[in-house]
Parts: structure tokens; sequence; C-alpha cells
């Protein structure tokens, strides 16, 4: 019974991937991509690297490798980052054959139990905002009581739990760039361009203030911002932890809610969830109810720094006497291919200094939950990018995804760095206070 079992996980598990083996067999093995990995960088293992773990992949569809042993184990290790695929000269699609092989992993029922706990998580909470909302409130609380401060100061905490602490310490807002603004009478509702904003779960829940300086600017330069009723989590975090049924019922809920609110353009300000959902189109393009609405979805989303970019941005006239470096998220770099959009708007803004950031373009070891399943390896990694922070003197480190600026953010806690973590969009907001009243 057992080997019938094994072999049916083993037949699913290469029927799937041989649906990518255009993919699999697209990769050339030229080692291009080893420099960019950052488990090929931290380990040193072929099988931890791109191209050796398409070649695994490739096993499996040719009956050479088991899927239950040592592919699950470097499948799981992987980041997901995509910078393989900034790299690649053949055009491997590397982000869609990771998902792939990970959405069989989890049918065979091979995965290990962190990444089990975390699909049922994710599956069970993130597809119910009101109970995501009412958890998220708890985490705000906690977060402001100045408990997980007293916590990691005194040592009473250790290993995830002290890590899961500085993560939620490091999502408040910045103290450099003073408190939010009320609404101004230049921030009411003017006929322009119409928008939606895309409020997300981590973003609404523990960034709120992140949107509400997104929409302030989006206001501010002629936007007309409406809002997407109905509109869920993007199904990013699903779709990368291989629940990709999941990931295509929020896709279809977003689609509906998004096209009655009738908006031009689908802002999004978290780099995870605007690649995400301009892959709706891929997602859904087997759904013959979907699968047209979900190509003009993913044309109209636009991630908020690529939006600003092709406007002519009002004047900002509050000088801010800041040094700022900017660290690119995966999902921007690499899967949207964003890469000076962000700078671009924050070289507008008046004081402000960008100093350059060593492997700014690197991952941070974040990538949504890996840094609590693999403590040890997301830290190491992200050591350099600390070091390479810290050598810049800068005041803030700017960066334009949560899970991002969590990890950023608590490494720098973690090592008693005074640097903040913020969103290239508060620079803009906090550049456009004192000129609140002109518009």
């Amino acid at each position: 019974m057992a080997a019938a079992l094994a072999s049916e996980s083993r037949e699913r598990l290469a029927t799937l991937l041989s649906l990518n083996s255009e993919g699999i067999y697209t990769c050339v093995h030229c080692g291009l991509c080893l420099p960019a990995c950052p488990t090929y960088r931290q380990l040193g293992n072929e099988n931890d690297s791109p191209r050796g773990r398409v070649y695994l992949m490739r096993a499996v569809i040719e009956g050479r490798l088991d899927p239950r042993g040592a592919f699950t184990e470097h499948i799981d290790l992987c980041l997901g980052c995509r910078a393989c695929e900034t790299v690649c000269p053949s055009g491997v699609p590397y982000g869609e054959m990771l998902e792939a092989a990970r959405a069989e992993v989890a049918a065979s029922g091979t995965a290990p139990l962190a990444q089990r706990m975390t699909r049922i998580v994710l599956k069970h909470l993130f597809t119910k905002p009101a109970l995501l909302g009412f958890m998220m409130a708890m985490a705000r609380v906690l977060r402001d009581s100045g408990l997980p401060q007293m916590a990691i100061e005194s040592r009473l905490v250790a290993g995830r739990l002290r890590l899961g602490l500085a993560l939620l310490i490091a999502s408040g807002s910045s103290a450099k760039l003073g408190k939010p603004l009320r609404p101004a009478k230049s921030d009411a509702e003017i006929p322009g361009t119409k928008v939606a904003l895309l409020h997300g779960c981590v973003m609404e829940g523990l960034f709120s203030e992140v949107n509400r300086a997104t929409e302030r600017v989006l206001r501010k330069n002629g936007c007309e911002v409406l809002e997407a009723t109905g509109e869920v989590c993007c199904g990013a975090l699903h779709a990368h932890a291989g629940d990709l049924e999941t990931a295509k019922q929020l896709a279809r809920r977003n689609i509906d809610a998004f096209e009655q609110a009738g908006v031009e353009r689908i802002i999004v300000n978290a780099a995870g969830c605007g690649a995400a959902m301009k892959e709706y189109q891929r997602l859904l393009a087997g759904d013959p109810a979907y699968a047209v609405r979900a190509a003009e979805f993913s044309r109209r989303v636009r991630d908020v720094s690529e939006f600003l970019v092709e406007k002519e941005l009002k004047p900002m006239t509050n000088s801010l006497n800041l040094r700022v470096a900017y660290d690119a998220p995966c999902h921007l770099i690499h899967a949207q291919r964003i890469v000076s959009a962000p700078l671009d708007l924050v070289r507008q803004a008046p004081g402000v200094e960008i100093a350059p950031l060593k492997g700014s373009e690197m991952c941070c070891g974040g990538a949504g939950v890996y840094n609590l399943q693999h403590p040890q390896l997301a830290s190491e990694i992200l050591a350099e990018k600390i070091n390479n922070i810290a050598a810049s003197g800068v005041d803030i480190v700017l960066t334009g995804n949560p899970g991002c600026h969590m990890q950023i953010g608590a490494g720098l806690l973690l090592r008693g760095l005074a640097v903040e973590v913020a969103h290239p969009i508060e620079i803009l907001d906090a550049a456009y206070r004192g000129a609140q009243e002109d518009a």
C-alpha cells in the first residue's frame, strides 16, 4: 500500500512538472545564475542553485529521482527571489516552475512540517478578511504596547520568538519622517485618473500609514482614489507555498472586486502583491470564465512607483534633510523588472541625499515567511545586507515590500543600529507636507 501511494505521488509530481517541461528543458545549465542565488552563495551546494533545482525537476520528470527526499529539501530551501530570472540568458521561467514543484510536493504529502503548517494558516486565516483583520489588530496592540521591545532588550526571549517580535516591532512607523498628516483640503477627492489601491492584508494590517500616505500622494497628483469593495489577499503567499488552488480563488475574488470599482488602474505598493497580480493572467489562463478577464486585470495593475514615474509630479516643497539608501525588493526588481522608478521619484524630494547601497539587488532573506521557516539561513543571508547598510551611513533604508521592510528592520534592531526603514512613498508624502493647502 505504501509503495503504491509513493508511486502515485511520484507520478502526480512528474505530471505537473511536465506541464512546465518547456521551461525546464530551456535551461542550458550555463551557471550564470549561481552568483545571483542567495542560497547557493551561502551554502555552495549545486543542488541549492537555480540550475541545480531545475536539473532536479528534470530528473523527476524523467523518472530518475524520487521526489520525496533530496528534491523536497532543496525545493523547500529556495527563497523564490527570482534573481536567477534577471540574469538568465535563456529566459527560463523559474518562478512559475518553482510554484508548480511546490504545488505537487504539497499534494504528495512530502513537504516539511513547517511548510504544511504555513499552508494551513494561509488557507484558513488569510482567506477570511474579518478574522485576519482581528488578528492584525491584536498584533498592532501588542506592537504598540512596548512589550516586544522590553522582551528583546531584557533577553527574555530567544530563537524564532525573538525574531518574530523583532519583525513585529519593525512594522512600526518611522519616527524620522514625523507624524502622519491629517487629511487637508487638498486631499479632497477631485476628478482625475480613477484608481483603486490594493489595501492588502499585511499592508493594511501592519502598515496602514503607508497605505494612507500612498492615497495622499495619489490624490496630490490628480488621481481619484476609489474603493474596491470586497478585495481580499492577493494570493502571493499561497502561490509561493504551493497552494495554487487557493491563490486562484483569491485572484477571482479580486478580479470581481476591482472590475466592479470601475477603475483605470489598480495601484499596488507591495512588490510581492504587485508581482502576483500581474501574473493573474498566467494563474488563470486555463479558466474559461476568467482567462480573458485576468489578462485585462493584469494589464491594469501598476506598482505605485511605476505609475507615478509616468506622471509629472507636482512639486514637493518640504525639505527633509535626510540621507537614505534604497534596497530593491526582489519581486519589484526581478519579477516586475522595475529598477529605477522608486529612485527616480525619491530624487525629486527636496533635501534627500541618496547613498549607494552595495548589494541592493540581492535578497534580504525575508521571502514571505521564509525567515520564520529557515531562521538560521535567512539570518546569514541578511547579515551581509545589514553590514552594507551600516557601511552606507544612512538615516533611513527605503524598500517597497512589507516582508523586506520587516526583515531588514528586524536585522537593524537586533544589531542595535539606529537606522530606520520606510517605504519610498513615505518620503514623497513627507516632502509634500507644508504644501497641503496650496493645491
